[in-house]
């Protein structure tokens, strides 16, 4: 009886967590989104060439996957948390490492859930599917903005450095 009522708090608690992590992730994106709106408005005004741009677009996607990754950190300290809290796992080192390892479906640090907790540990893999599909989408949607600004630069560059071919000069006279 109790480690049926245990199996229910299982999924009552992993579909709880689910909520909370997607919801941060969407607000931290959507903050993420708005602050770096003005990055592609101000390199079109000042219309600066590609020597500036690529290291712009390249920091741009790296500050981007690094914030997400921490988000993601954030999300998996969320569910460590929980995992203590409940006595699912015996540390929070133990724990991190487990929350980790699931939400990136990796499934190879060695530690198991007690038996009831077991689902737990499945729906955090389902949430760590959604939470990277997220961040993978926000990825494709920051460099789908960055991308027609360096290809219009990269046509101008290229027009600008085509050798012109020498004229065709006809000598009549020989």
């Amino acid at each position: 009886m109790t480690e049926d009522l245990i199996a229910r708090a299982s999924w009552t608690w992993g579909l709880s967590l689910i909520a909370m992590t997607v919801a941060i992730h969407a607000m931290g994106v959507v903050a993420l989104a708005l602050t770096m709106m003005r990055i592609p408005i101000e390199l079109e005004k000042r219309r600066v060439g590609l020597r500036f741009v690529i290291p712009t677009v390249t920091g741009v996607i790296g500050v981007v996957g690094l914030l997400l990754a921490v988000l993601h950190g954030v999300e998996a300290t969320i569910w460590a948390a929980a995992y203590v809290w409940l006595g699912a796992l015996g540390s929070f080192a133990d724990a991190m490492l487990y929350s980790v390892d699931s939400m990136t479906t990796r499934g190879a640090s060695g530690l198991a859930l007690d038996r009831p907790w077991r689902m737990m540990g499945a729906l955090e893999s389902a949430d760590g599917m959604l939470l990277f599909g997220i961040s993978t989408a926000y990825i494709f949607a920051v460099i789908q903005v960055y991308w027609p600004m360096l290809s219009r630069r990269r046509l101008r560059h290229a027009r600008h450095d085509q050798p012109v071919a020498p004229k065709l000069r006809i000598d009549l006279d020989q």
